[in-house]
C-alpha cells in the first residue's frame, strides 16, 4: 500500500484483511488470542474503569507479549514489564492516558516504566485512544516515513501526525477511519505482500525455530 494512495475502497479493502492475516501466520499461533485480547477485550477493559481509565501489570505483560509476536520477539522486553509494580503501571497509565489529546505528555508518563518505550506504550495509548494514538508498527513506520529505526519519541510525533492527516483524508461523512486502522491497513498490506510471495517461508522458518530450541 502506498501510503499517499487516496482510494478509500483499497484502504478498506486491506483492513478488512486484518484477521486473515493474523490467522495465516502459522509460526505464531498464540498471535490470533493475543489479537483478540489487545484489540478487542483490553479496550472495553479500559474504559469500563471509570472515572479513571488504566491497565494492570499482567495486561501490560499481555500486550508486551501481542506486540513482540505480532513483530520482533525481545524476550528482555517482556521479562522487564512482567517484574513491575502493579501500582506503578496502573498510576502511570492513568496519568497517560488523562493527559491526551497531548499525546507526547502521555507517551512520557508511560515511558518511565522499565522496559517501555516510545514503541510500547504507543500501544498502550491505542488500545484506549485509537482514534488518537495509533500504534509505531515497523510496517506502518517504513511506509509513513521511509525507516523504522527511529523509535525515539520526536519520530513517534511526526509518524502520529502523518497517520492523523492520512485518517483525516480517508474519513468521508458518516465513515470514520481512525489513525489505528491507517496503521492496521499498512501492516496488512505489508504482511499480505510478504506472504503472498513467500508462502512456505513461514512454515519452513517454523520448523528451524523448532530445532533449534532442541
Amino acid at each position: 500500500m502506498d501510503f499517499k494512495n487516496s482510494d478509500v475502497l483499497e484502504w478498506k479493502k486491506s483492513l478488512s484483511a486484518y484477521d486473515t492475516i493474523i490467522e495465516s501466520i502459522k509460526t505464531k499461533p498464540d498471535l490470533i488470542t493475543l489479537n483478540n485480547f489487545y484489540c478487542k477485550d483490553l479496550p472495553l477493559i479500559i474504559h469500563q474503569r471509570n472515572p479513571n481509565p488504566h491497565i494492570t501489570t499482567s495486561e501490560l505483560t499481555k500486550l508486551m507479549q501481542w506486540k513482540l509476536t505480532r513483530g520482533k520477539w525481545r524476550p528482555r522486553l517482556l521479562d522487564f514489564v512482567s517484574s513491575l509494580d502493579d501500582e506503578t503501571v496502573i498510576s502511570a497509565s492513568q496519568k497517560a492516558f488523562k493527559s491526551l489529546p497531548d499525546v507526547s505528555k502521555a507517551i512520557s508518563e508511560l515511558t518511565v516504566l522499565k522496559g517501555v518505550g516510545p514503541a510500547t506504550a504507543s500501544a498502550v495509548l491505542a488500545a484506549y485512544a485509537p482514534d488518537v494514538a495509533p500504534f509505531m508498527s515497523d510496517e506502518a513506520m517504513v511506509a509513513a516515513l521511509g525507516n523504522s529505526k527511529d523509535y525515539t519519541l520526536k519520530q513517534y510525533l511526526v509518524f502520529v501526525d502523518k497517520l492523523q492527516a492520512k485518517s483525516k483524508e480517508l474519513s468521508t461523512k458518516g465513515d470514520v477511519f481512525t489513525p489505528t486502522d491507517v496503521e492496521r491497513a499498512l501492516w496488512c498490506s505489508a504482511i499480505g505482500a510478504k506472504v503472498a510471495a513467500s508462502p512456505n517461508d513461514d512454515t519452513n522458518s517454523g520448523k528451524k525455530k523448532r530445532k533449534r530450541r532442541r
